[in-house]
């Protein structure tokens, strides 16, 4: 049984030959492409569970690639995790920004991006993880946890698989202040706590998509110094 499969998306033949080796001995099916237009391509043509993107490719580079996957077909939502040589903050709230569930920096061990496949492939079950089926919130927003479906003031906003699991986490424990690394855990694995950014760019993508005003938020509130609180007046 396939482990998951995987499409790597690199300029450099000798890193796609290495990956393409190292991942398969994982038991992963593996995909690749040498430029962010030929993975596009393959992409309409067929799915595949996570992409390994590089950030900078010649032609379409790794955060347009990213950003076009995000907008490709509905009912397709891969992983996708960056590999970059950059590793500012500024280059990393970029990658998560355009739409990444997570990144890598270059050079990197091969244990740690396994740990990152691992992470970034992972799903919070549908069901019995003490989230409610459905929640609304003053009549505006719509959570269908059984369907994963988001709908705001009449329209699906559609939510990456990340920022997903981190919605139902928090309505799961609605009303409470849920700490930074109790999410970081939870949402990305055991071996996250102190990626802060990761939070802050998920937590704004999701206000965009959910709150009224996503400058003053009224749902998905900022407990300071800790963490998140998800504020659910009435659960449907």
């Amino acid at each position: 049984m396939s482990a998951g499969r995987i499409l790597v998306v690199d300029d450099d033949p000798q890193i796609r030959r290495v990956m393409h080796a190292t991942l398969v001995a994982r038991g992963y099916e593996v995909a690749d492409a040498r430029a962010g237009e030929e993975a596009l391509e393959m992409l309409r043509n067929g799915t595949c569970d996570l992409v390994l993107l590089d950030v900078n490719m010649p032609g379409m580079g790794g955060l347009e690639t990213c950003r076009a996957i995000r907008s490709l077909h509905d009912g397709f939502d891969p992983a996708v995790i960056m590999l970059t040589v950059r590793n500012s903050e500024k280059d990393k709230v970029e990658s998560l920004d355009a739409g990444a569930d997570d990144y890598v920096t270059k050079p990197f061990s091969v244990t740690e991006l396994l740990a990152r496949i691992r992470a970034a492939l992972r799903r919070v079950p549908a069901a019995s993880d003490g989230a409610p089926q459905r929640i609304r919130l003053d009549g505006n927003v719509e959570i269908d946890f059984e369907s994963r479906q988001v709908t705001v003031r009449g329209r699906e906003s559609r939510l990456t698989p990340k920022e997903f699991q981190l919605l139902r986490y928090l309505a799961t424990h609605a009303n409470r202040s849920v700490p930074h690394r109790e999410l970081l855990q939870a949402v990305w694995g055991t071996d996250y706590g102190e990626e802060l950014e990761y939070l802050r760019v998920f937590v704004n993508q999701l206000r965009k998509k959910i709150e009224p005003n996503p400058a003053k938020p009224v749902y998905l509130l900022t407990e300071p110094w800790t963490g998140y609180r998800f504020r659910v007046l009435s659960p449907a």
